[in-house]
């Protein structure tokens, strides 16, 4: 997964539906997960979304809509409990999908989780706690990738860490079909922008107009915009705080077509993002939300200024 150099979109109509001790990290687990980077580049980017998985009903029908609308290619993995496959996008691993069924008159929505790098997974935990957020999963080791844990923050949205053995994804800007950016949706993105920074040192900046009064704030580091938090609209106040994650695409309009004639749904139709470029946001069969995001030579310019 490749990170753009510098982005932020339009403030986005999203229509979705929907404390442990720190502990140390566990043994390895039985299964394997293969490094993140190959060869091994030990390169690090504390702060950087470096991984997603889809937690799906059905891993199956997952990979033939992925693989329809990105080309992305897959090879399974036996866990021993449930189905797990790692996507590819160009020969470069991109995702992981696995299968989570959701019983009858559970309430739950499957979902992309995104896997933040840290430097160590055992502080990052206890500084979740420390700063008002939960413990889903205690850290877990994988042998060639490197222990990960997830967690929720203080207003609900889940999210992930990860301590990559082999180091991290180069800062670059994404290929089509590869993930390009990350939005926290939140009811209040400058608490939410506080308790992330408390976590990854980020730093924080509003880089909006005089005339844009809906609260959109930038996480950045290392020279590198890493995410943005948008406020909710009031219209969706009821919904918790959430993470949502961009695709590039070259052509949003075709790629949302594409998304309903494969049984898919689109949340917020495309529209032009202030960079020029068309945004949406859609949903896979299964009811997983994500966006898809133009990205042209002329927005790299124009942030480059």
């Amino acid at each position: 997964m490749r990170s753009s150099v510098f982005s932020f979109l339009s403030i986005l109509l999203v229509t979705l539906a929907s404390a442990t001790p720190a502990a140390a990290v566990m043994p390895p687990l039985p299964f394997e997960l293969p490094p993140l980077v190959q060869p091994a580049s030990h390169e690090h980017h504390p702060g950087k979304i470096v991984w997603t998985d889809l937690v799906t009903p059905d891993v199956v029908a997952a990979k033939k809509f992925y693989g329809a609308l990105f080309g992305w290619t897959f090879r399974d993995i036996s866990t021993g409990e449930r189905d797990y496959a790692i996507a590819y996008s160009a020969g470069e691993p991109i995702a992981g999908i696995i299968e989570r069924p959701i019983r009858p008159g559970e309430q739950r929505q499957p979902y992309w989780l995104i896997f933040i790098s840290v430097k160590d997974v055992g502080r990052a935990q206890q500084a979740v706690l420390a700063h008002g957020g939960k413990v889903l999963a205690p850290a877990r080791m994988y042998r060639e990738r490197g222990p990960q844990a997830v967690f929720a923050d203080p207003q609900g949205a889940v999210f992930a860490v990860l301590q990559s053995k082999s180091g991290d994804p180069r800062d670059e800007l994404a290929d089509p079909g590869e993930w390009i950016w990350s939005s926290l949706l939140s009811h209040d993105a400058n608490a939410e922008a506080a308790f992330y920074q408390a976590l990854f040192g980020y730093q924080v900046f509003d880089p909006r107009d005089d005339d844009q009064d809906a609260e959109h704030l930038m996480l950045a580091d290392d020279h590198y915009a890493r995410a943005s938090c948008n406020a909710l609209p009031a219209t969706q106040m009821g919904l918790h705080s959430h993470w949502l994650h961009f695709v590039r695409v070259l052509d949003a309009k075709d790629a949302a077509a594409r998304v309903e004639s494969m049984g898919g749904k689109v949340l917020v139709a495309p529209h032009e993002d202030r960079h020029g470029g068309m945004v949406a946001v859609v949903a896979d069969p299964a009811g997983a939300p994500f966006g898809l995001l133009e990205w042209t030579q002329a927005n790299q310019q124009e942030i480059t200024k």
